[in-house]
């Protein structure tokens, strides 16, 4: 169950992040984060999947991997989050220590293929999306390979983000037995079911 004063603490972590963004240039740099709306859906597809093993593909400082964490960790599961940048890494670590989850979230600094290719089949329960979006298309072999029947896939910035999306959206939409639907929830979440 998540408390009062780890939302109060959420709250604060992404009112640094967007101080931070609002002075930080280069794009690789800024933190990029979900919105506190996002976070709260999140925690609660992941509680109510119960979603065991959940693949977060965009780490950043990991804001987002405290909410999934403090949902894995409400019901024992595990997250796995994966970002290209050790920088970034570095910066997660230390925010999911200080909500103890260093035991829930394992950090991985790699490509995201890479950590796909790693995923047995039909493994991941919940698996959520914020990185490079023009490259979600070539992901979506493999994500259908690891989504476990039932599962859930969440693509953020869905809606800020619409034209550069279009093209993994088409993708999913073309393939048997996934059903998806965009909700205007944050910056957009386009929502996908494993419906096999």
């Amino acid at each position: 169950m998540i408390n009062h004063e780890q939302q109060e603490r959420l709250q604060q972590l992404w009112e640094e992040g967007e101080a931070h963004d609002q002075h930080t240039r280069p794009h690789g740099e800024r933190r990029l984060n979900i919105t506190p709306q996002t976070g709260r859906f999140l925690y609660q597809l992941s509680r109510t999947r119960r979603a065991l093993n959940t693949l977060e593909i965009g780490t950043s400082n990991g804001y987002s991997s405290v909410w999934l964490g403090l949902a894995a960790k409400a019901h024992k599961g595990k997250v796995v989050s994966v970002d290209h940048s050790a920088h970034k890494t570095a910066l997660a670590r230390a925010n999911l220590q200080a909500f103890g989850l260093d035991g829930v979230v394992t950090l991985r600094t790699d490509d995201a293929f890479a950590a796909l290719a790693d995923a047995a089949d039909q493994s991941i329960d919940l698996l959520f999306l914020d990185a490079d979006r023009q490259r979600y298309p070539g992901y979506w072999p493999e994500m259908t390979r690891v989504l476990a029947p039932g599962a859930l896939l969440v693509m953020d910035n869905a809606l800020s983000h619409e034209e550069e999306c279009a093209p993994f959206v088409q993708a999913v939409l073309a393939t048997h037995g996934y059903l998806a639907e965009t909700y205007p929830i944050g910056k957009g979440q386009f929502v996908i079911l494993k419906d096999l």
